[in-house]
C-alpha cells in the first residue's frame, strides 16, 4: 500500500473528504519526520516505534567493477512493529 492507496481508503471509511485525509496524513508524516530529525523516538501504541539510528562508515563494494567503496555514515530510521500479525 502506497500513500495515496492510505488515503483513499481513509477516505472511504470516513466522511472527510481525500483532500482532508491527505493534508491530515501528511501533516502525520511531518511531525513524525520533525520529532526524528531532533533524535526523539516517536511510539504508536498498539502499532510501533520509530527510532534514528546512527550508521557508521563501511567498505562495500561496487556490484557492476567490484571495486572497494567506501560508505559514508549516516543516520537512518529504525521502525520496530509492537504488533504480532496473525495469519
Amino acid at each position: 500500500m502506497n500513500k495515496s492507496q492510505l488515503v483513499n481508503e481513509l477516505a472511504e471509511q470516513s466522511s472527510f473528504s481525500k483532500v482532508e485525509v491527505k493534508r491530515l496524513v501528511d501533516s502525520l508524516f511531518d511531525r513524525i519526520e520533525e520529532k526524528l530529525q531532533e533524535g526523539e523516538k516517536v511510539v504508536i501504541s498498539g502499532f510501533g516505534v520509530f527510532s534514528v539510528a546512527d550508521v557508521a562508515e563501511r567498505v562495500g563494494r561496487n556490484p557492476r567493477t567490484g571495486e572497494q567503496v567506501k560508505i559514508a555514515p549516516r543516520r537512518t530510521v529504525r521502525f520496530r512493529s509492537t504488533v504480532d500479525l496473525k495469519k
